[in-house]
């Protein structure tokens, strides 16, 4: 197998590059906010962070494929690195500390180096193929995580995106049933949903609406932790516009509660 150490240790070398001006930025008085065109929030930040994290990579990795949320695809081959420069905007424009960097390295299009960088929590969580998932304040002060070992929904803990995003969902009815069935839930959202299911704190996270710079770092931090990352059709990766995480024992049950319903005329014709 493949060795990706390397790599990720130039991922915490590029969340260090970035963390001071994240921060600085945050609660700042002069935090410039916008609106993309698909009604989303931004902030100079954003754009600020992902131009750094570019910058770096074009200087250790002038060969690889560079995807990000803010600004257009560059380069050609096998191997990508995909950003989010601030996950969980709204969060860092609110003032709530719960926002990351996310950054990641899909390689002949799979998932193989993860890391969220939390510089308002003091913590990172990561992981690379074959090498386990971690989480710490850096590479030299870290603690090897996994998932829970709940077997049973009734029993399990659910985080979930904000509930006006299931609101006109076609598996809002599912997502409605999950809910009912856990023994607790709570709406942690964005990156902060999905590693606590790879530390074990939280069983199930579902995300309705995803794209891939939001889990491509995540995927491999939840499988290498023990557990399973899909979108709702149950297809693996963070390939679909969807994301829903778990300790793997969970998975395939929680998956049957989210799209029971879905073969009817109405439901088919609205996912059409």
């Amino acid at each position: 197998m493949a060795s990706f150490d390397d790599d990720m240790r130039l991922a915490h070398v590029l969340a260090d590059a970035v963390e001071r001006f994240t921060l600085d930025s945050f609660r700042s008085d002069d935090l410039q906010v916008e609106f993309k065109e698909d009604g989303s929030m931004a902030t100079r930040a954003d754009r600020h962070t992902e131009e750094l994290l570019r910058h770096q990579l074009g200087r250790t990795r002038p060969r690889d494929v560079v995807q990000g949320e803010e600004l257009p695809t560059t380069g050609h081959g096998n191997r990508r690195w995909i950003l989010d420069p601030i996950d969980g905007t709204v969060n860092y424009v609110r003032g709530v500390p719960v926002w990351a960097t996310l950054i990641g390295l899909v390689v002949d299009d799979v998932p193989v180096v993860g890391l969220v960088a939390a510089p308002a929590l003091n913590r990172r969580w990561w992981a690379g193929s074959g090498s386990g998932a971690w989480t710490g304040r850096s590479l030299s002060r870290a603690s090897r995580i996994h998932v829970s070992d709940t077997s049973r929904v009734e029993h399990a803990s659910l985080s979930y995106a904000e509930l006006n995003s299931w609101l006109d969902h076609p598996r809002r009815e599912g997502f409605l049933r999950l809910a009912g069935r856990c023994w607790r839930t709570r709406a942690y959202g964005d990156f902060w949903s999905h590693v606590l299911v790879a530390e074990g704190a939280v069983d199930m996270a579902v995300e309705p609406a995803l794209a891939i710079h939001d889990m491509a770092a995540l995927a491999p931090i939840v499988t290498e932790a023990g557990g399973r990352f899909s979108d709702l059709d149950g297809t693996d990766g963070p390939f679909g516009s969807s994301g829903v995480s778990s300790n793997g024992v969970l998975h395939d049950g929680m998956l049957s509660l989210l799209n029971d319903g879905l073969d009817t005329v109405d439901d088919a014709a609205e996912l059409a």
